[in-house]
C-alpha cells in the first residue's frame, strides 16, 4: 500500500492507524501547494479533489477521505479494538465521534489555513473551537479515552487535529482533561514514530 500524505495535515490520522496495524506501506510526500508527489507525479490525477490523504491498495485502486481510510484499514485487519465489529453499538457510537471530529472540529480549522478568511471569520471559528473543546473536555473527565478504557481511531483522528491549535496560536491548556489526553495519545510509539517519519 501507498499513503500519499502532507506533514502535519490531516493525513497524519491513517498513517498512525496504519503503524498501529503493524501493515507494511509506503510513505509519498505531497506538496499541496504545486500538486505534485515527491516523485514528480501529478497529484490531481491520483485525487482530484487535491487533498490528502490518498490510500492505493495493491490492486491499484485508491481512496480517499482519512476517516473512510482509517475504517476501512481496521475492518480490513479486523481490529476491533480500534473499531468495534458491525452492529454493535460501541461501533456507531465511535463512528459517531469521527462524524463529529470531522464536521465540527476539522472543519473548524479551515479559516486558519485560507488567505481568503478575514480576521473577523477566524474569531467566529476560534469560539466555536473553543466551545466544542470544552465540551470534549468533559466527556473525557474520569476516562482515558473518547469511548471510555478503549483506544479507538476516534482518538487518532482527534488528536491529530486537536495538534492544529499550536499552529494557530489557540490555546487549549485550560482544559485539563483534553490535554492529558492529547498527552496520553502522544506518548504512544506508533504516533512518535509516525510524526518523525513525516518530519523527516
Amino acid at each position: 500500500m501507498k499513503l500519499f500524505y502532507s506533514p502535519n495535515a490531516c493525513s497524519l490520522a491513517p498513517h498512525i492507524v496504519l503503524r498501529e496495524l503493524g501493515l507494511p506501506f509506503e510513505l509519498i510526500k505531497v506538496d499541496l501547494q504545486q500538486h505534485l508527489t515527491e516523485l514528480g507525479e501529478d497529484f490531481y490525477r491520483l485525487n482530484r479533489k487535491g487533498q490528502v490523504p490518498v490510500l492505493q491498495l495493491d490492486d491499484g485502486s485508491f481512496l480517499t477521505e482519512g476517516a473512510v481510510i482509517s475504517q476501512f484499514l481496521v475492518d480490513q485487519f479486523e481490529r476491533k479494538d480500534l473499531l468495534a465489529e458491525i452492529n454493535t453499538v460501541e461501533r456507531y457510537q465511535t463512528l459517531s465521534w469521527m462524524n463529529f471530529i470531522a464536521s465540527e472540529i476539522h472543519k473548524a480549522y479551515s479559516p486558519f489555513f485560507h488567505e481568503s478568511y478575514g480576521e473577523e471569520s477566524k474569531t467566529i471559528f476560534s469560539t466555536l473551537l473553543n466551545k466544542h473543546y470544552a465540551w470534549i473536555d468533559q466527556q473525557l473527565d474520569g476516562q482515558n479515552y473518547l469511548m471510555g478504557s478503549n483506544f479507538t481511531i476516534a482518538d487518532i483522528y482527534l488528536f491529530v487535529v486537536t495538534r492544529w491549535a499550536d499552529f494557530i496560536g489557540l490555546d487549549l491548556g485550560h482544559f485539563i482533561h483534553l490535554t492529558a489526553f492529547m498527552q496520553r495519545i502522544a506518548h504512544r510509539q506508533t504516533v512518535q514514530d509516525a510524526i518523525a517519519a513525516e518530519a523527516s
